[in-house]
């Protein structure tokens, strides 16, 4: 198994100081922390997609650009790119040239996103959240796959033979899937023989077992190969020296986003306790010292049949940015520990 780190490039207050990490410094701060993660030997860095005040990712290209040029070995990604609230040509060229900068280096994580703030920012209808995803990924994928292309859809004016350039070094360009927990998004995923990224935020990982059976069985009987149906999972979690100072140093942080993100969907508020449950051995949160961290993840892989890749995300509003680079060596210990995973 491979395992990386996720990010969303939240705005910081050191928890310690006070002190409001500025945009241009939390920016630095995230291309050292990539820059380790590369150094320390993990396999893959993902930067997510949010048009929110809290997040500094809405031009996730950009920031992978500029990571790109201070890294050698590291996959670089999107965790995840709002397709349906994107023009996928843009989004093709994007991506491939950011192959040709990373020489090789790029996935291309897609998915329509956990907010809704996209949809009127690009003057799109929410009420099209799933047909504009499908109708998206269908173009994406032609264009993929077919050097010339010609398509016609109901939320894109058609193409007629026409060509999409730069074309990526990588071919074909890898396109994952970032699904939920709906069973029409998985079957989807396998129908199409893409591979999948699981995000779970909350439950018990366990529980996705039977989306997951689905997504392989939906590959099986649309003729895909098992080789082409990799599954990987994108969860929160943290890595310190033991299991309690990891709870610790991300609680704070965990409270002021799940409280802000609670208040806007009419849920009750979180507290330690819940976080304590979700942080526990079959919780949905990964956090602990190396091994405690490793055996969960091996744990998690065997309860649904076989993980690919795991991303963990870090992203929290109140860690100091010297304790995100010892939680990132430290999962770099992580990695060779499930490596045969």
């Amino acid at each position: 198994m491979h395992v990386g780190v996720d990010s969303f490039v939240s705005t910081v207050t050191d928890p310690t100081t006070g002190h409001v990490v500025g945009p241009a410094e939390r920016m630095e701060h995230l291309l050292e922390e990539i820059a380790l993660a590369d150094r320390v030997g993990l396999y893959s860095f993902g930067i997510g997609e949010h048009h929110r005040s809290e997040y500094y990712d809405s031009a996730p290209p950009v920031i992978l650009a500029a990571a790109a040029a201070r890294t050698e070995r590291i996959r670089l990604g999107s965790a995840v790119a709002v397709l349906s609230a994107a023009d996928p040509v843009r989004v093709f060229q994007q991506f491939a040239t950011l192959d040709l900068i990373s020489k090789g280096r790029i996935d291309l994580v897609v998915g329509r996103g956990s907010f809704t703030e996209a949809f009127p920012l690009f003057g799109l209808d929410l009420a099209d959240y799933d047909s504009l995803f499908s109708e998206k990924l269908e173009l994406l994928l032609r264009i993929r796959d077919e050097e010339e292309v010609t398509w016609s859809g109901r939320h894109r004016p058609a193409l007629v033979r026409q060509r999409v350039y730069p074309r990526p070094l990588q071919d074909p360009l890898p396109i994952w899937v970032g699904v939920g927990g709906t069973p029409e998004s998985f079957v989807r995923a396998g129908v199409l023989g893409l591979p999948l990224m699981v995000a779970i935020i909350g439950g018990e990982p366990r529980q996705f077992a039977p989306l997951v059976d689905l997504y392989r069985r939906a590959g099986a009987e649309a003729g895909h190969p098992p080789e082409r149906l990799k599954v990987g999972l994108h969860v929160f979690g943290f890595v310190a020296e033991s299991t309690q100072a990891a709870a610790d140093t991300i609680f704070p942080g965990w409270l002021e986003m799940f409280t802000k993100v609670s208040r806007e969907r009419g849920f009750g508020r979180p507290n330690r306790q819940q976080f304590d449950a979700t942080a526990g051995p079959d919780g949905a949160f990964f956090m602990g010292d190396p091994d405690t961290v490793a055996a969960k993840i091996r744990r998690i892989s065997d309860q649904l049949g076989g993980v690919d890749r795991l991303s963990l995300q870090m992203t929290n509003p109140r860690l100091a940015h010297q304790d995100l680079l010892r939680g990132i060596e430290l999962l770099g210990e992580v990695a060779p520990l499930v490596a045969t995973a």
